[in-house]
């Protein structure tokens, strides 16, 4: 399943990463996070993280995540490889006047091969409906100064 969603921060690539990258406080804006934590203490390439994710509301999984891609301020890159495997990036870049354009895109799927694409095309229009919301409450966070 390939997702992808964009929008424009009134807010600068700096700010913007410094808030993504706070990965203990994306459960406040990632409706479909229960926690983040940090494998370590490093916020780095190659860092792993451990996610308790929720599934229709229900925290039901704990996925391992590693930082495959680290370019402050303009893009991160990570490898889901726990129960979802697949690769995700956000890609930054300067918009103009202290905006940024932000862009989210998730190539996802789940095995074994047939079962684990039939359930990803059932859990899609709900993923994608989370990706658009938390980019909305994303876009909130950092232009509220939060």
């Amino acid at each position: 399943m390939r997702l992808e969603e964009r929008t424009v921060l009134n807010a600068t690539p700096e700010r913007a990463w410094a808030l993504l990258t706070d990965w203990e406080r994306q459960a406040s804006w990632m409706p479909d996070v229960a926690w983040v934590r940090l494998g370590g203490t490093e916020r780095r390439l190659g860092a792993r993280l451990r996610v308790r994710t929720k599934v229709f509301g229900v925290p039901l999984v704990t996925d391992s995540i590693r930082v495959t891609g680290w370019d402050p301020p303009h893009r991160l890159a990570i490898e889901h490889e726990g129960f979802v495997r697949g690769l995700g990036a956000w890609l930054l870049d300067p918009a103009g006047a202290g905006r940024t354009s932000f862009v989210w895109h998730e190539d996802l799927r789940m095995a074994p091969p047939l079962l684990g694409d039939l359930a990803v095309w059932i859990y899609s229009p709900w993923q994608r409906w989370m990706l658009r919301r938390s980019m909305a409450n994303f876009r909130r966070v950092v232009e509220e100064g939060g």
